[in-house]
Formats: C-alpha cells, sequence, structure tokens
C-alpha cells in the first residue's frame, strides 16, 4: 500500500462519518496511515455524539446518511468551530444548498485528491 502523507506536521483529527461499512473502513485505514487521527461514526446521530464529546480539527461526511444529511452534520460541526468535507456521489444534489463553510468532493474520489481536499478544507 502506497503511502501518502500530509504537508502538515501535526496530526489532523477527523471524524468520519459514513454509512457504508467498507467506504467507512477503506478510508479510515488511508487516513490513519497517512498520519491522522481518525475516529468514525455511520448516523448524524453518532456524528453528534462524537462531536459533543471529542474535539476534531475536521468533520469529513457522506451527502446521505440513515438518519438524516452530511449537511446536518456539517451545521453540528460550523456551530462547534469545526472544518467541514464532504464527500459524496450526489453532489448535484447539494451543490444548491450548500453553506459557504462547506467543501465537497464528488465521489468517487482518488486518495490523493482526498488528501488535497482535507488540506483545502482545513484552509476554508
Amino acid at each position: 500500500m502506497i503511502a501518502w502523507t500530509s504537508t502538515r506536521k501535526s496530526p489532523i483529527r477527523i471524524l468520519f462519518v459514513e454509512d457504508d461499512d467498507q467506504v467507512r473502513s477503506l478510508i479510515e485505514e488511508f487516513l490513519t496511515n497517512a498520519g491522522h487521527e481518525v475516529d468514525t461514526a455511520g448516523t448524524v446521530a453518532q456524528g453528534y455524539s462524537l462531536l459533543d464529546t471529542r474535539k476534531y480539527d475536521l468533520v469529513m461526511m457522506n451527502g446521505r446518511l440513515p438518519d438524516g444529511t452530511g449537511l446536518a452534520v456539517a451545521r453540528k460541526a460550523h456551530q462547534l468551530g469545526v472544518k467541514s468535507l464532504m464527500v459524496t456521489g450526489y453532489a448535484y444534489e447539494f451543490d444548491q444548498q450548500r453553506p459557504d463553510y462547506l467543501t465537497i468532493l464528488q465521489k468517487p474520489i482518488r486518495m490523493s485528491n482526498l488528501l488535497q481536499a482535507i488540506e483545502n478544507a482545513l484552509k476554508a
């Protein structure tokens, strides 16, 4: 496996909210191998719970989740001062509703593009 690394010196604390178990595991492993600290959740409610109890630099989320949308997670993250990045196959659905504080990355993604999108979201 190729190890991708961030240009940032300290690990980024990331919460990844994704309902697909395989995608969640793959991205978690990739980001961990890139040197980041990653927590995962499968629903909006689980994401809220982690946001309420832990500190993050970035929240990444799928657009469509079983109990709501990634927009709800992004709104909560924004209220807490946390940057957010939506990774979704339905970017066109969310573009019209996208608040200024949310970066959207269209699936399917390349892992190298994911790291760049994370860097860009943290600067936004």
